[in-house]
């Protein structure tokens, strides 16, 4: 199938993204999507995180020359009580977050779109893994901020980082929670005609 041989982008500019796709032994450059993230109050969580992959793959295909390109894009983001918990403006705000999160269960959803360019088609779905934190101090979530590591994350933390340390137990799929589902991926990269093995 044609598609199989078309060049491969990830829309993103995160490491962990980077790294991930790189574990699968495919070929790919890097292009930093800057779509707007906003979303539309009250967007069901799978809905929210569809959407705005797919609109950070179309943003990054427009930019590019007419030769057939596959892109990939995806978006995470944590959800306690219904309510969605972004990247954190400011360390007192990373604190809030993990102060809400300690002790409870919360949910991450990743959604995943894979763009061909320049047809304009895409394929999407997205996944939702439970996690269960552990009751933390006021003391241990400031010295855990202090490190920086949470500053960058929806949530708060990094589940493949320090973060890991705060994570008690997960239902579900490990990679939803760093951020790109590699089930999921597959699957949308077969669908396209691209075999990883």
């Amino acid at each position: 199938m044609q598609t199989a041989v078309r060049r491969l982008i990830l829309a993103s500019s995160s490491p962990r993204r980077r790294d991930l796709l790189q574990s699968l032994g495919l070929p790919f450059t890097v292009v930093a999507s800057h779509a707007d993230e906003s979303v539309a109050p009250g967007t069901p969580p799978g809905a929210w995180v569809e959407q705005l992959a797919v609109r950070k793959a179309q943003v990054v295909a427009q930019q590019q020359p007419a030769q057939p390109v596959l892109v990939v894009a995806a978006d995470t983001i944590v959800v306690l009580d219904g309510k969605v918990l972004g990247k954190p403006p400011q360390p007192a705000a990373a604190i809030e977050m993990l102060q809400q999160l300690q002790g409870r269960v919360h949910e991450v959803y990743s959604g995943v779109c894979v763009w061909h360019h320049p047809e304009g088609q895409y394929r999407c779905g997205h996944r939702c893994t439970r996690v269960w934190m552990r009751p933390l101090t006021l003391e241990h979530i400031q010295r855990y901020v202090r490190t920086g590591e949470p500053l960058d994350k929806a949530g708060s933390y990094a589940i493949q980082g320090l973060g890991a340390t705060l994570v008690e137990k997960i239902d579900g799929d490990y990679f939803t929670v760093v951020g790109l589902p590699l089930n999921l991926l597959s699957d949308l990269l077969a669908e396209a005609g691209v075999a990883l093995f």
